[in-house]
């Protein structure tokens, strides 16, 4: 609900702040006062382009302020705001400033935020409805809204369908998906089972490359190892020309040791370590005369593993670098190839599933279909009865919900409002013939019938609604305007005192000139002002006892049938 709305240097409205209540709030004045202009800075709340010829005369800037109070029924707003980081608790301000160099600035509860956003914003906030004013109810989807918010049958239908459509898509997208990689897969195919055969066909094991490499050391340097270990083991354990081998040189020495050992154990510690090594030697002359044995210079084989190594390192560079990855690579294409061997069988399938999903979704199509046309016949009729009743006597309304082949996430058909304001003319469209005048009316009655059940949040605005009526026209009227206003705030600009007399709150809007400007001020009416406002409106200016006591009359009757109203009033139809 629109708490406050607070103005500075818009065109006529120096710094105006306005104090709003639930319920009905009516705006009257004379002509040209700036009724309207309110209307407009309320406008740039909600997201609407501001001129910078809007700026007051002298001023630099703009600014307007709005506070909203939030409920629990504005959780598609909170959830909106949350989506911005913004805080969302119990309640909303708004401040738009635009300076007259172009710039300008949104912010929300402190936040800034694009203009793009403030009007997603903005129907979660108020409804504007006036004449110059393209109405949410020509929008399919509030259509759709309209007529499916009353009806508990087919919002469970409606579930329903949503379920089965959201798996048909899926399906059909997947099968399209498909199809389309199918169509260009005969050189993929080929590709992958020359892969599979080139890697298998190597017949790889982790770790081959490793051994073959140390190999390949060992038989390109065949000749200098035989050398160096004979030349190893000769000097371990073969005497030659150049003298004693070192076994044999550790073997003299040990007797030297045992014969000072017989008279003196001085040396027993020296004695004991060339034991040991005497005998580590010995080991290890024994690996050196096997390690020469097993070299073998064998040309054919070293030819062989190099052709292997070969083989090896081409695959490696091909498919990842690692035996271990080209592995991955062949189970891999493994896999794919498996899948695609069983495409017909999955397509077959995926057509079956289709096709089932296709029948039900038929199904629930033509049952939202006739259910949404009878909701419409019956809505259509309470419309046109409203209209008749708020002067509109030779209108005809109707909504026409038309089967369609192709599916969309709300079924399988259009809806249209269909229009006609004077008799012998054709019906058509509402965006295509109704005046504005007749759009303000129309949403009259519209409101009128769905009050009860309308959840939402926003405020309703209308602006000069009475246009061009009168008389029992103008009572029908503001007597639907104040039920409208038991469930919901309204602010209406009205010039009628037939409208004004049902306000909960009624503000008073008057030009003046201030030093060498025109300002305009926003009051609200005592009781006793509101007397006289009335009796202005309903008199003129010359304002007698008999026009006060007139609008005091008129106040009255309009308590009572506001008092009636409330008796009436029900719960939200679930």
């Amino acid at each position: 609900m629109l708490q406050s709305l607070r103005v500075w240097n818009f065109a006529l409205l120096e710094e105006v702040s306005v104090t709003f209540g639930a319920g009905l709030n009516i705006l009257t004045g004379e002509t040209g006062a700036g009724k309207s202009i309110l209307i407009d800075a309320l406008g740039a709340i909600l997201g609407q382009r501001i001129s910078t010829d809007t700026i007051r005369s002298g001023a630099d800037a703009l600014r307007v302020e709005a506070v909203f109070s939030l409920d629990e029924s504005d959780e598609a707003l909170c959830s909106m705001l949350s989506a911005q980081e913004i805080e969302c608790e119990d309640e909303l301000i708004i401040l738009r400033k635009v300076a007259r160099t172009g710039k300008g600035s949104i912010l929300v509860n402190g936040s800034r935020v694009t203009l793009t956003f403030l009007k997603k914003l903005a129907p979660y906030l108020v409804d504007i409805h006036g004449q110059n004013e393209n109405l949410a109810l020509l929008r399919e989807d509030a259509q759709r809204s309209l007529l499916e918010g009353g009806d508990s049958e087919l919002r469970t239908q409606l579930v329903a369908y949503a379920a089965v459509y959201t798996d048909w898509k899926e399906k059909t997208r997947t099968r399209e998906e498909r199809a389309e990689a199918i169509a260009d897969l005969g050189e993929r195919v080929d590709m992958l089972r020359w892969q599979e055969k080139e890697i298998a066909e190597a017949e790889l094991s982790e770790g081959e490359d490793e051994e073959l490499e140390t190999e390949i050391r060992r038989l390109s340097h065949a000749e200098r190892l035989v050398e160096n270990a004979a030349e190893a083991g000769n000097l371990l354990s073969e005497d030659g020309e150049e003298g004693l081998s070192v076994l044999s040189a550790l073997a003299r020495i040990t007797h030297a040791l045992d014969e000072i050992a017989r008279y003196d154990d001085g040396l027993a510690n020296a004695q004991t370590m060339i034991e040991e090594a005497y005998i580590s030697l010995q080991e290890a002359s024994y690996e050196v005369r096997d390690y020469l044995d097993s070299i073998d210079a064998d040309p054919a084989r070293l030819d062989k593993i190099q052709t292997r190594m070969d083989v090896i390192d081409r695959l490696k560079k091909k498919y990842g670098g690692t035996i271990p990855a080209v592995l991955d690579r062949l189970a891999s294409v493994r896999r794919e190839l498996e899948s695609i061997d069983n495409y017909d069988a999955d397509m077959e399938q995926l057509d079956k599933e289709i096709a089932a999903l296709c029948k039900r979704l038929k199904e629930l199509a033509a049952h939202l279909t006739a259910r949404r046309q009878e909701v419409g016949a019956e809505l259509s009729k309470d419309i046109a009865r409203e209209l008749q009743g708020l002067g509109m006597a030779k209108a005809r309304f109707r909504i026409v919900v038309t089967p369609e082949e192709k599916y969309t996430s709300c079924g399988a058909d259009s809806l249209s409002m269909l229009f006609s304001a004077n008799v012998g003319e054709e019906e058509k469209p509402l965006e295509k013939v109704a005046s504005g005048g007749e759009l303000s009316r129309i949403a009259l009655a519209i409101k009128s019938i769905v009050a009860a059940r309308d959840t939402g949040g926003a405020s309703m605005v209308f602006d000069e609604i009475d246009t061009g009526i009168g008389g029992r026209t103008a009572q029908m009227v503001a007597e639907r305007i104040a039920f409208v206003a038991h469930y919901k705030q309204v602010l209406c600009i009205t010039h009628l005192p037939q409208i004004a007399c049902m306000a909960d709150a009624h503000l008073y809007i008057a030009k003046s000139v201030k030093g060498e400007a025109t300002v305009t001020q926003v009051t609200a009416l005592s009781e006793a002002e509101r007397v006289r406002e009335i009796a202005r409106m309903a008199s003129g200016d010359d304002v007698t006892e008999a026009a006060l006591a007139n609008a005091r009359e008129m106040l009255e009757a309009a308590g009572k049938k506001k008092a009636a109203f409330q008796k009436k009033k029900k719960p939200a139809k679930q």
